[in-house]
């Protein structure tokens, strides 16, 4: 163990609105899709809004509603790919540009941070936008560009 988690975060603008037709199989397999990764190897933590289930209540970009995130943290980045590509999570990433519209420039970040932390969202937004203006480092990455976890002071 190195005493770092890699913390990942995604954001979306949704199609229409969350409580509309067009979302419901998406909104109605957030559950399963979030007890399935609560149970993953290597999970540590997940980002929740004020009912304590999903973050879809969170909003990243003030009020507009359209823009959701998500962010994790994991022991390792091959434990958070081992989620997203191999399990039934890639059934509903497949599915993603039914539900969400294409983003210029990320859409996802991965960076490291001290075990224990949990973090924000405002952290994971400056996360995403490191990886806009900056490109790949040790301070935003990709699972195609992935950066080694720091040294522990010691």
């Amino acid at each position: 163990m190195t005493g770092f988690h890699v913390a990942q975060v995604n954001i979306g603008r949704i199609v229409a609105p969350l409580d509309g037709p067009e979302l419901a199989d998406f909104v109605a397999q957030l559950p399963e899709i979030n007890a399935l990764a609560d149970h993953s190897p290597g999970f540590v933590w997940r980002m929740v809004d004020d009912d304590g289930e999903d973050s879809t209540g969170l909003r990243p970009d003030g009020d507009d509603g359209m823009l959701l995130i998500n962010c994790s943290t994991w022991e390792s980045v091959e434990a958070l790919r081992d989620f997203a590509y191999h399990t039934d999570h890639l059934r509903v990433l497949s599915r993603r540009r039914e539900w969400f519209q294409r983003l210029d420039g990320p859409h996802q970040a991965l960076w490291w941070v001290p075990a224990g932390h949990h973090p924000s969202v405002a952290e994971a937004m400056e996360r995403i936008a490191t990886l806009r203006e900056q490109g790949p480092g040790p301070l935003a990455f990709t699972f195609r560009d992935p950066h080694p976890a720091p040294v522990a002071a010691g």
